[in-house]
């Protein structure tokens, strides 16, 4: 080292410090490692591989010998404890008497009711409205008659059907055709009837005659 370097190292201490401790510390790090692979290497030739093999495992113990035949003992015979009896009298005897039922007596059952009659056969036609004659009002008067001056009685004989209407009619007596005519077209038209029955009860065909009277009002 110059003495130039000498002299601005001494004028710097810190700097010297620093200097001084990394040259140290060189110094001391290759020591360590030196040494360290010295050791390791040492270590490793001197290391011996051993090969263990593995040992069987020990055989298992044997069983104990089985005991001597040993004298069988039956065991001692039971003894059952002695009966005490006790003198305990018996439970009174409780007398319940039974209630006296009255008899009772039977219910009466009334005998069924015997079923209605059969309503009466109805042999003829009857008429829902009455007479026939009420049928008829002034008004239904031919005019022809009027003019001619024809009074008279007429008898219509009626067929009716089992639907209760006329199905036909046959005009009689003492008028004249125009007054028999009329009388059975107005009967047709407006006359309604009970139709007779049959032995079944059933609606059949029957007649019906009544006479209806044809007076000029003075």
């Amino acid at each position: 080292m110059s003495y130039a370097q000498r002299k601005q190292l001494s004028g710097n201490p810190a700097l010297s410090i620093f200097l001084t401790v990394a040259v140290v510390g060189s110094l001391l790090y290759a020591i360590v490692t030196g040494l360290a692979y010295d050791v390791v290497k040492k270590a490793a030739e001197n290391l011996k591989v051993i090969d263990v093999e593995q040992q069987p495992p020990p055989p298992p113990d044997e069983p104990p010998p089985p005991p001597k035949d040993m004298p069988k003992v039956p065991p001692p015979p039971m003894t059952p404890p002695p009966l005490v009896r006790v003198n305990t009298a018996p439970p009174p005897i409780e007398v319940v008497e039974s209630p006296v039922i009255p008899p009772v007596a039977p219910p009466v059952i009334a005998p069924p009711k015997p079923p209605p009659p059969p309503a009466p056969r109805q042999s003829q036609a009857r008429s829902l409205t009455g007479s026939l004659q009420g049928l008829f009002s002034a008004d239904d008067y031919p005019p022809s008659a009027l003019d001619n001056n024809e009074q008279g009685t007429v008898t219509v004989n009626l067929t009716i059907g089992p639907s209760g209407r006329v199905t036909g009619c046959s005009p009689s007596g003492s008028a004249s055709s125009t007054l028999k005519n009329a009388t059975c077209r107005l009967v047709t038209a407006r006359a309604r009837f009970s139709p007779a029955q049959d032995a079944s009860g059933n609606p059949t065909t029957s007649t019906y005659s009544q006479s209806i009277v044809w007076r000029i009002a003075e």
